[in-house]
């Protein structure tokens, strides 16, 4: 099966993306997709633009959709009994979006040690934090506990707060002098 010249270029705008995180200008645009005239290029932003790859932000600039860099949604799967199953291909899905609800103030970090096993949380996993949560009992956080990192549940009791892990080997965590919540872990990501 043949590829159309238009697939070939949305493609290479996808990869471009990917790539730098950014789409490219329009002189960037002419020397990938290899062509001299503009009028041709702006046809194929149009053609973006209709199909929803792209969109003009508040300042005119092109940004990127979902539907650009995002991984399509093919339908659900039965986790339980087998059943009979059908593709339904449906709209494409940015795992960044889906994941993070306040990307300003999230961040990234890999998971060492098996303190929160029992949490489904294992050492090589990524945990996305959120700073402006605030945290409340049963949360798991990111915290500075006397001036050691960790990771663990939080816990308030009468007024007291303490970081349980999720592994009967360790003991719980009662800050002695200090305690700083760096931010809310509210998701989990591991790869196979």
């Amino acid at each position: 099966m043949e590829i159309s010249l238009y697939e070939t270029r949305k493609r290479k705008l996808a990869h471009y993306f990917q790539k730098f995180k950014q789409l490219p200008s329009y002189d960037e645009l002419a020397e990938i997709f290899a062509v001299k005239s503009k009028g041709s290029l702006y046809r194929y932003v149009q053609k973006f633009i209709a199909d929803g790859l792209i969109e003009r932000g508040a300042t005119g600039k092109l940004v990127a959709t979902e539907k650009l860099f995002g991984v399509r949604v093919l339908g659900t799967v039965q986790a339980g009994f087998p059943t009979a199953a059908e593709e339904e291909t449906g709209d494409a899905k940015s795992l960044d979006q889906w994941l993070i609800q306040n990307p300003e103030a999230s961040y990234l970090l890999s998971v060492s040690g098996d303190s929160m096993t029992d949490a489904g949380i294992v050492e090589g996993d990524m945990v996305i934090v959120d700073r402006s949560k605030k945290p409340r009992t049963g949360d798991i956080v990111v915290a500075e506990v006397d001036g050691d990192w960790t990771m663990k549940y939080y816990i308030e009791r009468g007024g007291r707060i303490l970081l349980r892990p999720a592994n009967k080997r360790y003991p719980d965590i009662h800050p002695q002098t200090e305690l700083k919540v760096a931010g809310v872990v509210t998701s989990v990501i591991r790869k196979y």
